[in-house]
C-alpha cells in the first residue's frame, strides 16, 4: 500500500516535466537517492554496526529496509 502511493506520487511529480525528461529526472533522483543514503551511511556507519552488534533482531529490518530501497531505485530507473 505504501509504495503504491509512493508510485502515485512520483507519477505526479514527472507529470510536471516534458515526457523526454522523464528518464533524465529518474536518473536524477535515483543518484541523489543514493548520494543521501551513502552520506547518511557514512556518518552514522558506528552506529550501524553497534545496531547490528548489540541487537540481532535489527538485521531483517535492515535487509527489508535496504530490499526497499532496491525496489524504489529499480523503479525510479524503470527497471523490472
Amino acid at each position: 500500500m505504501f509504495f503504491s502511493e509512493i508510485q502515485e506520487i512520483y507519477i505526479k511529480f514527472l507529470s510536471n516535466f516534458p515526457e523526454f525528461l522523464h528518464p533524465f529526472v529518474s536518473i536524477g533522483l535515483s543518484v541523489l537517492l543514493v548520494y543521501s543514503i551513502f552520506q547518511t551511511l557514512k556518518k552514522n556507519f558506528i552506529f550501524i554496526i553497534a545496531l547490528v552488534v548489540l541487537l540481532p533482531a535489527s538485521i531483517p529490518i535492515l535487509k527489508s529496509a535496504v530490499s526497499f530501497i532496491i525496489v524504489f531505485v529499480k523503479f525510479l530507473l524503470g527497471i523490472d
